[in-house]
């Protein structure tokens, strides 16, 4: 995914992050973590003190469109500029702004669906190394989940061929009691396990592991593989018929197109009578419904109690809570509670909220991949990187570009670190679950799961 131009270094990159909104503030928090030197550039003044005192970074208050504050900032020896303000039109400015003055790489954030049609356009025509939708990749994300509702979370790697796959053990399940290397035989289960969360631990479980009700496992498979495991639970593994939007807003636009694609039914349900004309001729397939969604009886009288799945977007993180909420109380819907800004993480995991997505997250997991891409060695580059339980375990995809110490050698005889599990190999577009006698080659793609962070390249996984 990500091509680098530069020798590697041991060093942190030098990197100016415009616009301190929940992204940005994100983005400070884990760059600060990797050792990065980071300047950061808003309007807010609040925010940038803040911040600068939270996190050992520099802060600048002015228009990062300015020249005058990015030259302020450092753009003439910076490695990297991210643009993350709420303007799509100033983030593309910012970085061009950058790439005209400085010697730097430029990543925008770009929301907008006319302009995410025209991303590979702008990217290659303003030399800019990435440009990223967190609404389009939430509906993604969420579209997935709806693909194969008896999963928790559903994150693809090896573009699309493979896919990690969070499932919580019920009671009754047939998972209950059984020991993971025996998985194999009693379920026909063409999968791997990577990671555990009992009683707020996480664990890198081996092939001794006793699986238990209320685990919450991480599994790493094929599409076909993980609705084949899901089929020989007892469970759902078919797709969603039809689902419920609340709120009409970017995500549920991305939402509602990728699941009519498929043959989906989808109802949205919109406060604003306007932004409801415009769905309705943009998604001509859907049910545009005006009205306001907080109203139970409309909730009603829509189909909430019959509906297969139920998905609030609006824009306020506590109204899509209590929509879930209800809707797990009065119907036995699919729900995908979408949380832009609420940091009460613990509370959130103690609510039964169905499969819950954080858009700010992903934003900052594909610039983190790429600033690790930037910073490795020639031989290996993260393709995608994911951060599961609470950050606490990465699940990171490389492309294995050249020979080096991990690869034509037996996985068996490599000297791993410990609480590591390498998932897959991705060999022509076949999803290799790897055994002992396997070993990665050049030009594989290769999935690893570990509570280890800051992987930069392949060879990490080495003690």
């Amino acid at each position: 995914m990500f091509e680098k131009e530069d020798v590697p270094s041991t060093q942190g990159l030098k990197i100016i992050i415009i616009g301190c909104g929940k992204v940005g503030r994100t983005l400070v928090e884990q760059l600060s973590q990797e050792g990065h030197d980071i300047t950061i550039i808003d309007k807010n003044r609040e925010r940038i003190s803040q911040l600068a005192n939270l996190y050992d970074v520099m802060g600048l208050v002015g228009n990062g469109a300015s020249y005058n504050i990015q030259k302020e900032a450092g753009i003439g020896n910076a490695d990297l500029i991210i643009a993350v303000t709420g303007s799509d039109e100033l983030n593309l400015l910012c970085c061009t702004i950058a790439t005209q003055v400085g010697n730097c790489a430029a990543i925008a954030r770009v929301r907008t669906p006319d302009y995410s049609q025209e991303a590979d356009y702008l990217r290659e025509k303003l030399g800019l190394a990435l440009i990223i939708n967190p609404e389009y990749e939430a509906a993604r994300d969420m579209a997935r989940i709806l693909y194969l509702p008896s999963s928790l979370e559903v994150t693809g790697f090896a573009h699309g061929q493979a896919e990690l796959i969070k499932y919580a053990i019920p009671e009754n399940s047939p998972m209950d009691g059984i020991a993971i290397k025996d998985l194999g035989h009693k379920l026909k289960a063409n999968i791997l396990i990577g990671a555990i969360e009992r009683d707020n631990d996480v664990f890198i479980p081996s092939g001794d592991f006793i699986l238990k009700k209320g685990d919450k496992l991480s599994f790493v498979g094929a599409h076909k593989q993980a609705k084949e495991f899901f089929s020989h639970l007892g469970l759902n593994s078919h797709s969603v018929k039809n689902t419920m939007i609340i709120g009409g807003g970017k995500a549920a636009y991305y939402l509602a197109k990728e699941l009519l694609s498929r043959g989906i039914k989808v109802k949205i349900i919109e406060n604003d009578f306007n932004r409801c004309e415009e769905l309705s001729i943009l998604l001509p397939e859907a049910i545009i419904i005006n009205g306001d969604a907080t109203d139970q009886t409309l909730l009603r009288e829509e189909g909430i109690e019959t509906t297969q799945s139920f998905v609030p977007l609006t824009g306020i993180d506590e109204e899509n809570i209590m929509l879930t909420l209800y809707a797990k109380q009065v119907s036995n819907a699919k729900v995908i509670t979408k949380i832009n800004r609420i940091t009460f993480t613990n509370v959130i995991n103690s609510l039964d909220l169905g499969s819950v997505i954080y858009p700010k997250y992903i934003t900052s997991e594909a610039i983190i991949a790429y600033v690790r891409a930037k910073k490795a060695s020639m031989h290996s580059n993260i393709e995608t990187l994911y951060h599961m339980y609470d950050s606490r375990v990465e699940a990171i995809e490389f492309f294995v570009s050249e020979k080096s110490a991990v690869t034509d050698v037996p996985l068996k005889d490599l000297t791993l670190k410990d609480n590591l599990l390498l998932c897959f190999i991705n060999r022509n577009g076949r999803i290799i679950i790897p055994s002992g006698n396997d070993s990665i080659q050049k030009n594989d793609t290769v999935m690893i799961i570990t509570k280890h962070t800051g992987f930069n390249q392949i060879q990490d996984i080495l003690k």
